[in-house]
């Protein structure tokens, strides 16, 4: 297959962002009069919306108290609005790897369970050097990964095929929305989860490094 395009997953794939989502919630957290958690933790608990990570986060008596999970995400998204960039960067390899993305010539895209501004915020600052041809976060209007239907939207948008997209991730999600939209599941190692996971989520190939992925065109 000829690729002419690569959605990206964005925290665990282009950027290694744990240390300050971890960070901004244990602060929550402490506040809140909850118990923290190790780092590690937070490769579990991210990957699927910051709400869902608050649920996973609190104790489980207080995740089915609404008023509780309403006030500690409103908390975590002020806290992580101050923080969000004190340690988070690209991983190793991510710059090189784009630059040759652009030099082929082939269509970059992100698709990130963010807060669809935050996303486009994050990806403006910390990836400024490379044009994406849509960078696409959570949105009221659209189902959050792993439905597909923002994976097809930016399809569309763009011009190519769901078949001619490369998806590059690093958990179940993004591997299931992969499939579900019809694109290529590729998964990235370096990342927040697990060789297991990714490949009984529905990954077709793994990779060590990024780039590995230009192997793939």
């Amino acid at each position: 297959m000829n690729y002419k395009a690569v959605l990206f997953d964005l925290d665990g794939t282009l950027l290694d962002t744990l240390e300050d989502l971890a960070g901004s919630m244990n602060s929550v957290l402490r506040r809140s009069g909850f118990p923290e958690h190790e780092l590690h933790a937070y490769k579990y608990f991210v990957g699927d919306g910051m709400l869902n990570l608050v649920r996973r986060a609190v104790p489980e008596n207080a995740r089915t108290d609404e008023s509780v999970v309403a006030a500690c995400l409103a908390s975590m998204k002020e806290e992580y609005g101050r923080r969000w960039k004190e340690k988070t960067r690209p991983y190793p390899g991510v710059p090189e790897m784009l630059d040759a993305l652009r030099q082929k010539g082939v269509k970059m895209v992100v698709l990130s369970n963010k807060p669809h501004e935050f996303t486009q915020l994050t990806v403006t600052s910390l990836l400024p050097r490379w044009k994406f041809d849509a960078v696409f976060g959570e949105r009221p209007s659209i189902p959050r990964k792993p439905d597909p239907a923002a994976a097809l939207e930016i399809a569309v948008a763009i011009g190519v095929r769901p078949a001619e997209f490369l998806y590059l991730g690093d958990t179940a999600t993004d591997m299931i929305t992969a499939n579900a939209a019809g694109m290529y599941p590729v998964g990235a190692l370096w990342g927040f989860r697990t060789a297991e996971e990714l490949t009984a989520s529905g990954a077709k190939t793994l990779i060590r490094e990024p780039s590995d992925l230009l192997h793939l065109l």
